[in-house]
């Protein structure tokens, strides 16, 4: 008695699962992750004074400045950057991309800065944040103005009420980006500084990681 066996020559399937352990997973992002709270939270940017923020012409987020200060330029004659606005805690920066997609200017951070998406929260009305982004630009450009005319010891003076917090603290930018605010001289803005501090117009001030002829107290201004 002879005995047969069938062979089933029909191709196996493997099972999903072990197809997985096969090949190395993938990062995915959960379905009820909420992308817009990630993006936010990724977004917040914290800058050491020098470091640039982001170039005219290139696409990217509004931003608003919650510390420091930060220099805006132009392009100018021969390619090189022309200084054109200054932006100080509260003011908000590029929210031009809002409209046309790019930057006008590019920024760069003159002290050390935090700065987080504007506008605030999905609720935030866009209308309103748009005029609140234009009166405070007509208003710095104001004060700019003013900063680059008159006597050179009152326009240095001005910029540094300007930065300056509550208490009466400032943390200055680099001599060359003063004199270059105020449209002075190099030489003249350190003269001018020196003054200041001979005059206790301007008391030096310790402050961790700021180079010690750049943080001050204001003092009193009326021998000045």
């Amino acid at each position: 008695m002879s005995l047969s066996f069938g062979v089933d020559r029909a191709p196996k399937e493997v099972p999903l699962g072990c197809a997985r352990k096969a090949t190395a997973p993938r990062a995915q992002v959960p379905l009820d992750c909420d992308v817009t709270q990630v993006h936010r939270r990724a977004a917040n940017r914290q800058l050491a004074a020098g470091q640039g923020i982001y170039q005219a012409g290139s696409a990217g987020l509004a931003w608003r400045i919650s510390a420091g200060v930060v220099r805006l330029d132009m392009i100018g004659k021969g390619g090189e950057p022309a200084f054109a606005s200054l932006a100080i805690k509260g003011d908000i920066l590029g929210c031009e991309t809002l409209l046309f997609g790019a930057y006008t200017f590019s920024a760069s951070a003159l002290t050390e800065c935090r700065l987080t998406p504007w506008p605030e929260g999905a609720g935030a009305p866009a209308g309103e944040a748009l005029l609140e982004s234009l009166a405070m630009a007509q208003r710095r450009s104001a004060e700019l103005v003013a900063l680059r005319g008159g006597q050179a010891a009152d326009r240095v003076l001005g910029l540094i009420h300007l930065l300056a917090d509550g208490a009466g603290r400032v943390i200055l930018p680099t001599r060359q980006n003063i004199a270059d605010i105020t449209d002075l001289r190099f030489e003249t803005i350190s003269r001018i500084i020196k003054s200041f501090e001979r005059e206790r117009v301007l008391s030096p001030l310790r402050v961790a990681g700021v180079h010690a002829t750049r943080a001050f107290q204001i003092g009193h201004v009326s021998g000045c």
